[in-house]
């Protein structure tokens, strides 16, 4: 089996979803590997490496697709203006797909309906239960680490004051408000990384294992009181509330917002669409300069006005909808996506003259999306209002 690596074509998207070192392990376990021409680039991994590796270098994106049975991605397919065609155009009947799809996100239904019917065998990365066996594979863990670090960053170069307290000639500068909401590993981190910047910090959670996790970093954890069997899900994750208690999350968060002059939105409900949290109304009673890094904007975003894959103004509040953050850090976030995309494929294909996929195994069955016309992702398909299966 082939093994094809496209390059990356969102707008600053420097990872690449496999390097050398992985080559050659998939070399060893029997697969071929083609690699499109500069893919490495932006990761600063050249062709010559590829090729030392053992890869064999294509000309273009077309002949990746053309020959390989299986295509690894970092994000999700878009429309390749090189070609004039979009990624999943370019994929063939039972081709193995791998990347992030984020497909209960509504931005992405057109494309999970297409991806239906090509006929195409589409993998989420995003779907990847989180057990222990599965943790060299699950990147969601592994990027959400570089992204809760790069969101306090991106949040610093964006806001128009310093974030630590400042003495100056004149008189004392106020140190910066910054607000967390959702203290997963990716609030965990942003939480760390304000700290470190001299920023005031309090966390938003509604789990009581999440509140400790923040608690212990030094900060202050706000949040009102749910009962856990509806606040926590599987695996201690965040459950989907209902509409009525998310009206009282919201409400509890107006005036903490209001307060806030940066504001990191990660709240992940794992497989299904990100809750909105942060109303208009919410935005526009922030002070002008204030900023909203809309982390979460992968599976609908918890802001109500994010724009996808975009930044924006409104009424001051700089909100950034970036879905590619972790492509910041190429170097870091290729080495550990493409390692998480390795030990997935070797779970995946483990028995290579198997006709079909073990779907007895948890981590095969969550992450698939579509096979033979199918839809399979629960959460896709609950947002998509489609019936169990």
């Amino acid at each position: 089996m082939i093994v094809g690596i496209p390059k990356e074509i969102m707008k600053d998207e420097n990872r690449v979803a496999a390097l050398p070192e992985t080559v050659e392990k998939f070399k060893k376990l029997g697969f071929d590997v083609i690699v499109e021409t500069t893919a490495g680039e932006g990761a600063f991994t050249s062709d010559d490496a590829y090729l030392k590796a053992g890869a064999t270098i294509a000309k273009d994106a077309a002949q990746v697709f053309n020959s390989a049975d299986i295509i690894l991605k970092v994000k999700e397919p878009l429309f390749n203006e090189a070609y004039n065609t979009h990624e999943i155009d370019m994929l063939r009947e039972d081709q193995i797909l791998v990347t992030f799809l984020h497909p209960a996100a509504p931005s992405n239904h057109a494309d999970v309906k297409k991806m239906m019917e090509k006929k195409v065998t589409a993998f989420t990365m995003d779907g990847i239960p989180r057990i222990s066996r599965a943790q060299r594979m699950d990147p969601l863990t592994s990027m959400s680490a570089i992204t809760g670090y790069k969101a306090i960053i991106m949040a610093a170069a964006h806001f128009p004051k310093f974030i630590p307290m400042i003495g100056t000639s004149i008189g004392m500068i106020k140190p910066a408000q910054i607000m967390v909401v959702g203290t997963g590993v990716v609030g965990l981190q942003a939480i760390a990384t304000g700290k470190r910047l001299g920023g005031v910090v309090k966390a938003v959670d509604i789990r009581p294992d999440a509140k400790q996790e923040a608690e212990s970093l030094g900060v202050k954890v706000a949040g009102f009181d749910v009962p856990p069997e509806i606040a926590v899900g599987e695996g201690g994750y965040a459950k989907a509330l209902s509409n009525e208690w998310l009206e009282k999350e919201r409400e509890y968060l107006a005036p903490q917002v209001a307060q806030s002059d940066i504001v990191i939105l990660c709240a992940l409900v794992p497989g299904e669409v990100a809750p909105i949290l942060i109303t208009k109304q919410m935005v526009e009673s922030m002070k002008p300069g204030s900023v909203i890094i809309d982390v979460s904007i992968d599976q609908g975003g918890n802001c109500e006005i994010t724009d996808p894959g975009k930044e924006m103004v409104h009424q001051g509040v700089y909100i950034c909808g970036i879905k590619n953050i972790p492509g910041s850090l190429p170097i870091h976030s290729s080495w550990l996506y493409a390692n998480n995309l390795y030990y997935f494929i070797e779970n995946l294909l483990k028995d290579k003259t198997a006709k079909e996929f073990d779907m007895t195994d948890e981590i095969i069955s969550k992450s698939l999306v579509t096979q033979k016309g199918k839809l399979y992702h629960q959460g896709a398909r609950k947002a998509m209002g489609l019936s169990d299966q």
